[in-house]
């Protein structure tokens, strides 16, 4: 099956897939077996070979372009490779800042869990089974069409039609100087990354 998809695939494709395809071996060997040789093919009747740390054998410049392609999570998962690798990942501000911008994708991809905030009106807060220690939690869904829904059961929300919006302005250096998603017309929801690298949207009303 893999090798069906892979030849729909130009050949610089092919040659991205295969860099990632070597990384996660060798972020796996060197999770798996600390302070070894990260990884070795076996075949049969012939000498062991040795699969090298891919930063060795393409290069900071190439290892820099496979880092940029990866989701926040890994990024942040290669700095525990080894000291070479938090070099690398650690050394473009730019990789880190596209990280930090969230994307329609991202809103799409999961269903988010919802809760009020303590200081919230009580009349919510007995709504809200995050606060009731009851199960399951509230969850919002954002749709690539622009709408934003619910489950049938919950009881916070009012039927009413929702959409969303995510706005982003820079400074002239390229920088972030507001960056925060606006659902209708509620307060904007700034944006945050959490402890594992998942989003967190809040805001006040």
């Amino acid at each position: 099956m893999c090798f069906l998809v892979l030849l729909h695939l130009d050949s610089s494709q092919l040659l991205d897939v295969y860099m990632y395809f070597l990384f996660f071996l060798s972020f796996v060997g060197a999770m798996v077996n600390p302070g070894h040789k990260l990884w070795v093919l076996k075949e049969k009747k012939k000498p062991k070979r040795e699969l090298e740390d891919p930063l060795v054998v393409f290069g900071w410049d190439v290892m820099l372009m496979i880092l940029n392609h990866l989701d926040a999570r890994s990024l942040a998962l290669s700095l525990m490779v080894s000291r070479s690798w938090h070099g690398v990942a650690s050394s473009d501000d730019a990789i880190w800042a596209k990280k930090s911008r969230i994307l329609k994708e991202d809103l799409w991809d999961h269903s988010w869990e919802f809760h009020f905030k303590k200081s919230a009106p009580g009349y919510w807060l007995n709504l809200d089974p995050y606060w009731k220690g009851t199960r399951p939690l509230m969850r919002r869904y954002f749709h690539p069409d622009g709408s934003q829904t619910t489950d049938p059961d919950d009881k916070v929300w009012g039927g009413h039609e929702c959409c969303y919006t995510i706005v982003t302005s820079l400074l002239g250096d390229g920088k972030i100087r507001e960056h925060y998603v606006r659902i209708s017309r509620w307060p904007q929801m700034s944006i945050s990354r959490k402890r594992d690298w998942g989003w967190k949207m809040s805001n006040h009303l």
